[in-house]
């Protein structure tokens, strides 16, 4: 049981994971912004800036939400074999995942810097 003074850990536990995908976020959205307003400019058709850099970062959210889930179900596996190896390798299934979440993030952030962007042209 929690003492008095003592923080919820259900709060500490999704204040991190979103600052996880927010970083990743906010980034995505940055590009996808400064994507769409410098393709549309570069080829001067809004529709298909849009569709392209939109599909770009549905492509990014969806291999970083691939390779999560892989490493979910290989992470431990994997780390085995490594250590089985002695590969001296720094991989491990946590950074991983961190890794692809932020990925999702940064996708997901595309997605909607493209469609904000759009919606203003």
């Amino acid at each position: 049981m929690a003492q008095r003074g003592d923080p919820p850990r259900l709060r500490q536990y999704v204040a991190a994971r979103a600052r996880l995908v927010g970083s990743g976020l906010g980034v995505g959205f940055l590009l996808g912004s400064l994507g769409m307003a410098g393709w549309t400019l570069y080829t001067g058709d809004a529709r298909s800036s849009e569709a392209t850099v939109f599909a770009l970062g549905a492509l990014v959210f969806g291999f970083g939400l691939l390779g999560w889930s892989g490493s979910i179900l290989a992470g431990r596996g994997i780390e085995a074999m490594q250590e089985h190896m002695d590969t001296r390798s720094n991989w491990t299934e946590r950074n991983s995942r961190r890794a692809m979440a932020r990925l999702c993030g940064g996708g997901g952030g595309i997605m909607v810097g493209t469609s904000v962007v759009a919606a203003l042209f």
